[in-house]
């Protein structure tokens, strides 16, 4: 008779192995995503309302952050760690097209929700991400406090990244503006190729 605990490893590479297939599927499903929305917009005009499910999947990817099923209106957490407080993030996509830059919205933000921090993902026209800004819930919340109430809750990207501080950048993108802003940290950077990011 086989000892049961000899199976055990196998078993956990079998579910190291499906987990890993499954995160390569959606991983080229996301792909093929960016480059059917950019086809669409090139042959029509319009935007494919696919934005907000590559900026979770991608602002997750690449800052290493947690899903969250758990908390209401909240999409991803920081990992814990020791001596810091966790982090609950809401984020949002918004795709820059060179003819329609001027005051572009991001739209408005569930502030019902239990998130303390807003990541927001900018896409060029390719859907390919070239920049992460996060943003503190307080610091938003005191911006839509002096907005009409026609207003509330929506402001420009523009307002986002001048109250918001750049986490990432592309380091491949032509998009440069975190010069503009002074600040002198550095910005992590990593080359789409590492996030699987590749046209399929």
């Amino acid at each position: 008779m086989s000892d049961a605990s000899s199976t055990s490893p196998s078993k956990e590479t079998d579910k190291e192995v499906k987990a890993s297939i499954r995160s390569y599927d959606v991983g080229v499903l996301m792909a093929q995503t960016r480059k059917l929305a950019s086809d669409y917009r090139k042959q029509t005009g319009q935007a494919l309302p696919v934005t907000e499910e590559l900026a979770r999947f991608d602002a997750i990817s690449i800052l290493g952050l947690g899903q969250s099923d758990q908390l209401e209106g909240v999409d991803a957490i920081s990992k814990p760690q020791t001596g810091v407080e966790t982090e609950q993030y809401l984020i949002k996509g918004r795709v820059i097209f060179k003819a329609g830059k001027a005051r572009q919205k991001l739209g408005k933000l569930g502030l019902q929700g239990l998130w303390n921090h807003l990541l927001m993902v900018i896409y060029d026209a390719e859907y390919c991400p070239t920049q992460i800004y996060k943003v503190k819930r307080v610091t938003i919340e005191k911006e839509l406090e002096n907005l009409s109430s026609d207003k509330r809750g929506s402001m420009t990207v523009a307002k986002y990244k001048a109250i918001g501080e750049l986490i990432w950048q592309n380091s491949d993108s032509e998009t440069s503006e975190y010069s503009e802003k002074g600040d002198s940290q550095p910005v992590l950077s990593i080359k789409p190729s590492t996030l699987k990011l590749s046209k399929h």
